[in-house]
C-alpha cells in the first residue's frame, strides 16, 4: 500500500484514539474528583484543574509498561488493521458515553478490551485472539476491585487506629491530605489509562509500516496525554454524583483512605504492565472504606449496579465493536462494487 495513504490511514487512527482518550478523561475524571468534592476538600472546579493537570503528567513518568501489553499480548500482528482498530474504538466510545448518560461507572478499560476482542472476532475469529494474554488481561480486570474492597477496609481501620484521641479538627488535615492522595491517584489513573491509548496507536503505527518495532514514541505520549487531561477537565459530573454520594456517605478520613488505596492498586498494577480499571478500583475502594467503618451503611444497591456493569462491559462492547467492523465491511463491499 502506498506510504502516503498508511499516514492517512495512521492519522485517522490517531484522530478516534484521541477522542476515546478524551471520553475516558471525561468518563473516569468521578475517579480522581468525587470524593475531594463530596467532602468538600475543594471547590469542584478547583479539583478538576488539579486531577487534569496530574492526568496530563503521569504517562511520561510511570513507563509505557500497560502500552505494550495492550499493543502486543492481546490481537495477533495480521488481526491488526485499520478496520479491526477502528471498530474497537468506536464501539468503546460509544458504550462509554451510553453509560456516562446513565451515571453509571463503567469502565474504559473494560470497553476497550471488549472492543478489540469483538472486532477481532468478527473480522478473523479466534485463533487470532491471544488467549493468554487476553485471559491474563480480563483476570486482572477481574481481580483489581476486589484488591481495591480490600485495601480500602485495611486503609480506613489504620487511619481509624491512628486517629483515636483527637478532636473532630483533625477533619480539616485529611481534608489538606486529599490533595496527596488525589495527585496520586490522578497520576497513576493518567499514566495506565493512556497508555492503553498510545499502545493503540503504536500497534498501528508498526502494523501499517510507520514504525519497524513495538516502541511508543514520545510524540504519540505528547498526543495522547493531553486529551486525557482536557476530559478529566470537563468531568462527567452525572458519574460523579454516582461515586461521590451513592455508595458511601464520604467525610474527609473516607475520602483520602480511598483515594490512597485506589492509588495505590491502580500504579502497582501499571508498573507491571497490567491494565486496570480505575472506575471500578475507586468504586470498591470506597465500599471497603465504608464496610471497615459501618457495613450497613453502604448502599450496596448502588454497588451492586457498578458490579453489573463490571459484568456486561466487556460482552456489550465487543458486541458494539463486531456490529461496526461488520458495518465498515458492508461498506467496503459495496463501494468496491461500485
Amino acid at each position: 500500500m502506498d506510504l502516503s495513504v498508511n499516514f492517512f490511514l495512521a492519522v485517522v487512527v490517531i484522530l478516534f484514539t484521541v477522542g476515546f482518550n478524551f471520553v475516558n478523561g471525561f468518563h473516569d475524571a468521578a475517579n480522581v474528583v468525587a470524593t475531594m468534592i463530596s467532602t468538600r476538600a475543594f471547590q469542584p472546579e478547583t479539583a478538576l484543574i488539579i486531577a487534569a493537570t496530574a492526568e496530563f503528567i503521569g504517562p511520561f513518568i510511570f513507563g509505557t509498561a500497560v502500552a505494550k501489553t495492550i499493543g502486543k499480548d492481546i490481537i495477533s500482528p495480521e488481526a491488526i488493521t485499520v478496520t479491526v482498530i477502528l471498530a474497537s474504538l468506536i464501539g468503546a466510545i460509544a458504550w462509554n458515553l451510553l453509560t456516562w448518560y446513565f451515571g453509571l461507572p463503567s469502565s474504559s478499560s473494560h470497553a476497550l478490551v471488549g472492543g478489540l476482542g469483538g472486532a477481532v472476532l468478527a473480522g478473523y475469529g479466534w485463533h487470532h485472539l491471544y488467549l493468554k494474554g487476553f485471559l491474563a488481561i480480563i483476570l486482572v480486570l477481574i481481580t483489581s476491585p476486589i484488591i481495591g474492597l480490600i485495601a480500602g477496609y485495611i486503609f480506613q481501620k489504620i487511619l481509624i487506629f491512628f486517629s483515636r484521641g483527637f478532636s473532630p479538627k483533625l477533619n480539616e488535615t485529611y481534608k489538606k491530605l486529599q490533595i496527596v492522595s488525589a495527585l496520586g491517584l490522578a497520576l497513576s489513573h493518567g499514566a495506565n489509562d493512556t497508555h492503553k491509548s498510545t499502545g493503540i496507536i503504536t500497534m498501528t503505527l508498526v502494523s501499517l509500516g510507520i514504525l519497524d518495532s513495538f516502541h511508543v514514541p514520545i510524540w504519540v505520549i505528547l498526543v495522547c496525554a493531553p486529551a486525557m487531561g482536557l476530559g478529566t477537565a470537563f468531568g462527567g459530573w452525572k458519574i460523579i454524583k454516582t461515586v461521590g454520594n451513592k455508595i458511601y456517605k464520604l467525610r474527609p478520613i473516607h475520602g483520602f483512605a480511598a483515594q490512597a488505596a485506589s492509588g495505590s492498586v491502580v500504579l502497582a498494577a501499571g508498573l507491571l504492565g497490567g491494565p486496570v480499571s480505575t472506575t471500578h478500583v475507586m468504586a470498591s475502594s470506597i465500599a471497603g472504606v465504608g464496610s471497615a467503618e459501618r457495613f450497613k451503611a453502604v448502599r450496596w444497591n448502588t454497588a451492586y449496579d457498578i458490579v453489573i456493569a463490571w459484568f456486561i462491559t466487556i460482552p456489550a462492547a465487543a458486541l458494539m465493536s463486531a456490529l461496526m467492523y461488520y458495518l465498515f465491511s458492508m461498506i467496503s463491499h459495496f463501494a468496491k462494487g461500485a
